[in-house]
């Protein structure tokens, strides 16, 4: 998991999953790739899809947001993760399902609870 810093766009101080965009005209797994290429500096191994979410919320500056979440199981080396991107990510770390820290992203206990038998 990674914690967010006040340099990225909200949830500042969050444990998250890590995520990113997909670029105009970039195919969906090559956008995965690249995402953690940039925010875990190392290449992934396996890749499974688990789903999508529709999510819309509020955020905390009271702003309407929505967006479409492609969710992905991911297998990296994680003796070659590093932060690649310290702007963004404050911490790194390696946790059980049962042991997450917190505070968390608001989305991240909906993708548990959507997705967790897949996750062991």
């Amino acid at each position: 998991m990674s914690k967010r810093t006040n340099k990225t766009r909200d949830e500042h101080g969050r444990w998250e999953l890590g995520g990113g965009g997909v670029n105009f005209k970039e195919p969906v797994i090559k956008a995965l790739k690249r995402e953690i290429k940039e925010e875990y500096s190392t290449n992934v191994k396996k890749i499974e899809f688990l789903g999508y979410r529709d999510i819309h919320r509020v955020d905390e500056k009271k702003r309407k947001t929505h967006w479409i979440g492609l969710d992905f199981k991911v297998l990296v080396n994680r003796k070659k993760v590093k932060n690649g991107e310290p702007s963004k990510i404050e911490e790194i770390c390696w946790v059980r399902l049962s042991n997450l820290p917190k505070p968390q992203h608001s989305q991240f206990q909906v993708f548990i609870k959507k997705y967790k038998s897949q996750l062991k």
